[in-house]
């Protein structure tokens, strides 16, 4: 009845049309597994909050055949005095809403104690994955990307704060012990979300204004990081990870010759770099002396952001 599945996390998750490719390139890299339709299975125990995209984190603790197998396992939960409410977590399968709240009633029956439909101080998941119904405590996901929103100084081409966290969850999936560094930070959009997950990330851009904008962002959400004034081709020293967003307003067009220089100097200063560009440029990815581990695209309208993982 106990879980004895190495992959004994469960994350929810859903996301745009146009953020597809986005969405399952990030939950590949940051929970080191394949994506389903609506769930992922992993080993990993990452915060939910993490991804702009998972819902939640189930932590599974018993599976079963039969719900009312669930139920009984639910009985040998000690709640120590605590309420609890019990949420069906959408994964394999189609429930309406009826079907969902008969689930909910027929394992929370097994639970010892107080439910609290409002206010629990307990949280837990019920599921159907895999041929069985899975029971854990859940964490729902915070919107922390949405605060973001409100930083004091925008800028019109930056990324959005949801590719922007994305993109740094798939070029530091582990934050632990790594150094990672934004040479063309702009006003910090990927530094704040990098920031606000632990991630310690340098940033530089060649634009004093930017710079400033970038200081300017962090201090507002109180988070840390350095921010200096440099040409990424002159930068030196070695970080894990790096995250080029490339110029492509119309006040940076890059030569063909300046943006292989910027990919150049990112292979010398990381191994492990993340390319955003607005056209294809796989090739010269490639020809800088990476080699592409994955890739995807992000849509708005006739718009698109194509995005690399490059070692």
């Amino acid at each position: 009845m106990e879980n004895d599945h190495e992959q004994k996390y469960m994350y929810d998750f859903a996301c745009h049309e146009d953020e597809s490719s986005l969405c399952r390139m990030e939950l590949r890299l940051l929970l080191g597994s394949i994506p389903r339709e609506r769930f992922v299975r992993s080993d990993r125990n990452v915060d939910p909050s993490r991804s702009p995209f998972v819902r939640g984190k189930l932590e599974i603790a018993f599976s079963a055949a039969k719900l009312e197998q669930l139920a009984q396992a639910a009985s040998a939960i000690a709640l120590n005095g605590e309420t609890f409410k019990l949420r069906y977590i959408e994964a394999e399968g189609k429930a309406d809403y009826v079907q969902r709240r008969a689930i909910e009633r027929s394992v929370g029956a097994g639970f010892a104690g107080q439910a609290d439909m409002k206010r629990p101080q307990r949280l837990y998941g019920v599921a159907w994955a895999d041929g069985l119904w899975h029971l854990g405590r859940y964490t729902e996901s915070e919107a922390v990307w949405l605060k973001h929103n409100a930083k004091p100084r925008q800028y019109s081409t930056a990324l959005g704060t949801r590719t922007a966290r994305a993109v740094a969850n798939i070029a530091v999936p582990v934050p632990d012990g790594v150094r990672a560094v934004d040479p063309c930070c702009g006003i910090g959009t990927v530094l704040v979300e990098a920031a606000s997950m632990g991630i310690a990330i340098d940033g530089f851009d060649l634009n004093p204004l930017a710079a400033i904008g970038a200081r300017e962002n962090l201090a507002h959400f109180g988070l840390p990081g350095r921010v200096d004034v440099a040409d990424m081709r002159t930068l030196e020293g070695r970080y894990d990870a790096l995250v080029l967003d490339l110029p492509y307003n119309l006040c940076s067009v890059l030569t063909a010759g300046e943006r292989m220089d910027m990919l150049r100097s990112a292979r010398r200063l990381a191994d492990r770099c993340v390319v955003v560009a607005t056209q294809e440029i796989g090739a010269e990815i490639e020809a800088a002396g990476f080699e592409v581990a994955d890739r995807c695209t992000v849509r708005k309208g006739k718009f698109a952001r194509h995005i690399w993982l490059a070692r």
